[in-house]
């Protein structure tokens, strides 16, 4: 308020000192040019001055006002070509996110259509009729958008690789990695979606011959990496024993397979395991046991231990004493319990492998010790252990079985 009043103040004073400036001397003003004269006092001179800068401004004011409004009023203005572009890249990728792929397609293409760079957009657009199964407007998407922004081919291949991926066409994506690879052979993006799209085939030779790459380029993590070598090389085992023309069985092809193997590799407890189980199902029970014996003496693992118990080897008595070697250092090993049992019932040594698959499961429940006990219990007599048994192993194969309400009993 205080302020007010020092304004007001002023503008008062000022205006007393003008009047009586004015009042002093009304001065003189004389403009003269060839024909034009104009003459006026100064105060009248700078009144006109005042007066014409308003109407300047004001006209100014006017002209910037109706070109906003036209600008918002034109529907084809540029103004409102650039809201229409933002509200299409919003709702566009508002729909993509939530799955309504008719609305995002129609946005992100629109946007596409507008923006300078339009790839992200293009991109979302050919996702979303991809989705639809639109697949040629899918494609016909990705290559507007190579004929737009051809820098990006190699971003615009590896969408088209997934969204082929996507619709089934595991040719179509192979075709088009391969292609990438060949020009972007150190891309890790290119590396990491061919391993993919081999494991997804089910072409597990094609991963290993990828390995080196994988490694060299460091797509993966260490561990990861190690992790798919192993489980590579051990589904190539399980395939090399089967032929791909008749489906038959071929011990040949499983042992080139194990030999290709590093010393190291045929170390690993998981390749072993997958090699043992392969012999054991072509029927090479001897081999299959010396390989996990030879296996387990150097190092020993619990799932071929286990494995080890359902291999016959030529000598069962000394196959037995071996395994019950290695219950000094691990006795509290339910797997190594499991097979000890199970090469008691081998050799007919029922007591003994009572009292083993007893053991095994006190230390842990399982289905399968649960089932080799109540088969020796049902041969000796005490069926109602053995029927209790079969219903635990049941239960511990499917626990949701447990849990699952039971019928009422019918009323008669």
């Amino acid at each position: 308020m205080k302020r007010l009043y020092v304004i007001l103040f002023l503008v008062i004073a000022a205006a007393a000192a003008l009047g009586l400036a004015i009042a002093e001397h009304s001065g003189y003003v004389l403009i003269a040019y060839k024909s034009f004269r104009f003459e006026s006092s100064l105060w009248a001179t700078l009144a006109l001055v005042a007066v014409l800068w308003l109407v300047f401004w004001g006209i100014k004011v006017l002209i910037q006002l109706v070109t906003t409004s036209g600008g918002v009023v034109n529907p084809w203005s540029r103004r409102n070509r650039s809201r229409r572009v933002q509200v299409a890249i919003e709702h566009g990728q508002m729909d993509l996110a939530e799955g309504r792929w008719a609305s995002a397609q129609r946005h992100l293409h629109r946007a596409a259509e507008a923006e300078r760079q339009p790839l992200l957009y293009y991109l979302g657009a050919a996702r979303a009729a991809n989705e639809l199964g639109h697949y040629d407007e899918s494609d016909s998407l990705l290559e507007r958008a190579l004929e737009r922004q051809p820098q990006a081919e190699l971003a615009i291949a590896l969408s088209h690789a997934q969204l082929q991926t996507d619709r089934g066409d595991t040719d179509g994506a192979l075709a088009t990695l391969q292609t990438m690879h060949e020009r972007h052979p150190h891309n890790a993006q290119t590396l990491r979606q061919l391993q993919r799209l081999h494991q997804q085939r089910g072409d597990w030779s094609a991963v290993i011959r990828l390995l080196p790459e994988l490694r060299k380029d460091k797509v993966l993590p260490a561990a990861e990496l190690a992790e798919l070598e192993r489980r590579a090389w051990g589904e190539n085992l399980s395939l090399a024993a089967h032929s791909e023309e008749d489906g038959s069985v071929d011990l040949q092809s499983l042992t080139r397979a194990w030999q290709q193997l590093t010393n190291a590799q045929r170390q690993e407890p998981q390749l072993v395991l997958a090699y043992a189980e392969q012999l054991r199902q072509l029927g090479a029970q001897v081999e299959a046991e010396e390989v996990l014996r030879t296996a387990l003496k150097r190092n020993y693992d619990s799932h071929l231990a286990r494995l080890y118990g359902l291999v016959r080897g030529s000598d069962p008595s000394r196959q037995l004493q071996t395994a019950e070697g290695w219950l000094k250092d691990h006795p509290g090993d339910a797997s190594l319990l499991l097979t000890l049992g199970r090469l008691c019932l081998q050799s007919s040594l029922w007591g003994k492998a009572r009292d083993y698959l007893e053991s095994s499961l006190r230390v842990q429940r399982n289905p399968e010790a649960c089932a080799e006990l109540a088969r020796l219990l049902a041969q000796l007599g005490d069926t109602e252990r053995s029927n209790q048994l079969f219903q635990e192993g049941l239960g511990l194969l499917d626990e949701r079985l447990l849990a699952a309400p039971l019928p009422v009993p019918a009323r008669i």
